[in-house]
């Protein structure tokens, strides 16, 4: 049974060859490939590689190789049909009937193709000939060189109704092949098909292959519409498709980044900077097909669109459209621009390290949607808080994937919580003003987040991986919780990582051996900066000589507020009741109620300002209180 290619390149593309391998051999990730013992013979050292960029694996061993389909073929022992059919369904894709029909339709493809490059080709000529100067000079002056011309294929289509049509149309690329390929119109009052581009520079626009699909066009001038795009073809799919991707592909491998911004010329800027992991949708809002393109290059895409109202909108309707499609360690950050400024005029004027800064300072998802909810509301009253509470939850319960769910409808309770806490001295009530206003909402890393929150994050985890190193007996009965808890610090959260994975394969080192085992994997400059004395002025029970029951009563404190309900709710709940009712036991409950709140603010109060308020000293203080 025969198979168009289009149908086979979009199996191999929906299909993670690393997911795909990975749930029958052990993989390790190397770089931008993956290696593991090769599952077609037998071998006690990996010579397995799997590289995701060029859709392949190969073994060293034994020679194996191929690509999706082949693995499913040689390691189920299946037919080639019957592969196809197994990763089709696996992708959630229809098997379509290979009939004579089909088969025309994927020659008839090949053909539009050589159409399509021989319409880039014009184009390019057209750029450097005396008709293209305007064009030309349009081009140089936003600052692009020759190099990056040709890099991008970028030209120009003559202001003429038929320069491409005569050009281009033979016995073998008849006139009906040119409007297939969305290059002539064909007006519906008979008169003869006319170029659709036309005094516009040009921009290819290539499948993840580089092979030409379509173009887009920059009018010259002030005429309508600024930018022109092919039509649906054989060949394009404006929601399928993202402007620079195969050259942004290998980038993006390399640095484990992907850029999302608004146009052509915001890619190229970008790329010219050294950004060269940027694409760009065509001219629409992101798709769900874009998005699942996107993640397979990269975990969280970067979502960098103008800083105007119209890129504002831009990102709330992708972060809408992600919400749903979340899973596990797939996400979206989002880099907010300077008002008027794009990628484009932002680098001109400011150069490539203001780009890399906002990059850097890149908000997550969860951040976005919080502003989207909260941006000018007035949050003074207990109903419009609820209304917020409520269009949050809704926002959290649209994603599908549980395990993401509850931690957006954690991420939110939190947020909530901290900001209808009662200010403390020297501090402003977050409710009553405006959302968008609020120094409270910076929610998660990026530009605006309060200092002193991050500085309190830090530390805490800071004093997590301490306890562990200092305690590893505490490891086994803690390991489970510390697999989800969140570290902000990337140096800090791959020394915890490499303290599981070392514990897990040698369960029972002391810590003295855990220590030189963490060494030698190359972290001995941050364990010194964790196992400074200066962390033990916040936390005395994560000292070597602290008590092992103090270190777990404190650990279990620490991890426990990460995810333990408000206190100040509860407290507020039990005041209530005194007052409605005040009897002997309600006023204990607020009393006992009110005191461990104090307590846990003046603990966090510590760890943020550097003072020792009986936190730092075990001995005594009861951890637990």
């Amino acid at each position: 049974m025969a198979f168009p290619p289009q149908f086979l390149d979009e199996i191999r593309a929906r299909i993670s060859l690393p997911d795909l391998i990975g749930g029958r051999v052990k993989l390790t990730k190397k770089g931008r490939e993956h290696s593991g013992l090769c599952p077609f013979h037998n071998e006690k050292s990996p010579s397995f590689t799997i590289s995701e960029e060029k859709g392949f694996f190969h073994c060293f061993g034994c020679g194996a190789h191929g690509d999706a389909i082949g693995f499913v073929m040689r390691a189920d022992g299946l037919s080639f049909p019957e592969a196809v059919e197994r990763l089709a369904q696996m992708a959630g894709l229809e098997v379509p009937q290979a009939t004579p029909a089909e088969r025309e339709r994927a020659r008839r493809q090949a053909d539009l193709h050589e159409v399509m490059e021989k319409a880039c080709a014009f184009f390019e000529d057209r750029l450097r000939a005396p008709a293209g100067g305007r064009a030309l000079d349009y081009l140089r002056g936003r600052g692009l060189d020759d190099e990056t011309m040709a890099r991008f294929r970028l030209g120009f289509a003559p202001d003429s109704r038929g320069a491409l049509r005569e050009a281009l149309m033979s016995e073998t690329m008849p006139e009906s092949m040119l409007v297939e390929a969305g290059l002539l119109i064909r007006p519906d009052d008979g008169r003869a098909p006319y170029d659709r581009f036309r005094g516009r520079v040009i921009f290819p626009i290539t499948d993840r292959r580089g092979r030409v699909i379509a173009f887009g066009g920059r009018i010259l001038g002030d005429g309508k519409p600024k930018y022109l795009n092919s039509p649906d073809t054989p060949l394009f799919d404006k929601g399928r498709v993202l402007y620079g991707l195969a050259t942004a592909r290998r980038a993006a491998f390399d640095s484990g980044r992907i850029v999302v911004t608004e146009g052509y010329m915001d890619v190229i800027a970008l790329a010219r900077a050294g950004f060269t992991e940027a694409v760009a949708p065509m001219g629409t809002a992101l798709t769900e097909n874009q998005l699942h393109e996107l993640w397979r290059l990269a975990p969280e895409p970067v979502l960098c669109f103008d800083g105007d109202e119209a890129g504002r909108r831009a990102a709330w309707r992708a972060a809408e459209r992600a919400l749903p499609l979340l899973e596990a360690g797939r996400s979206l950050f989002f880099v907010t621009l300077p008002k008027g400024e794009d990628p484009d005029s932002l680098i001109s004027a400011q150069g490539a390290g203001e780009m890399r800064k906002l990059f850097e300072a890149a908000r997550p998802l969860a951040a976005t949607i919080w502003d989207m909810e909260t941006a000018g509301q007035r949050l003074d009253s207990p109903e419009r808080l609820a209304g917020l509470e409520k269009r949050l939850k809704e926002r959290a319960f649209s994603i599908a994937d549980r395990n993401v769910q509850e931690q957006y409808l954690a991420v939110f309770r939190q947020k909530l919580r901290d900001f209808t806490a009662p200010a403390r001295p020297g501090r402003q009530r977050g409710a009553g003003r405006r959302g968008a206003e609020n120094p409270r909402m910076a929610l998660g890393a990026g530009a605006g987040a309060r200092a002193g929150t991050g500085v309190l994050r830090r530390r805490v985890d800071q004093v997590v991986v301490a306890t562990m190193v200092n305690h590893s007996d505490l490891i086994d009965e803690f390991a489970e919780r510390l697999v989800e808890f969140k570290v902000s610090d990337p140096k800090l959260a791959n020394l915890l990582r490499e303290i599981l994975l070392v514990y897990a394969g040698r369960s029972g080192l002391d810590s003295g051996a855990l220590r030189r085992q963490l060494e030698d994997q190359g972290f001995a400059e941050v364990l010194d900066a964790v196992l400074g004395p200066d962390i033990y002025v916040h936390a005395g029970f994560a000292r070597p000589d602290a008590p092992l029951e103090d270190a777990r009563a404190g650990l279990e404190q620490v991890l426990s507020r990460q995810s333990e309900p408000s206190r100040h709710a509860e407290v507020d709940e039990a005041g209530r009741n005194m007052v409605r009712d005040p009897t002997d036991e309600n006023k204990a409950r607020f009393d006992s109620l009110k005191t461990q709140y104090e307590r846990e603010s003046d603990i966090r109060e510590s760890l943020l300002s550097g003072r020792d308020d009986g936190y730092a000293a075990s001995e005594t203080a009861d951890p637990t209180t």
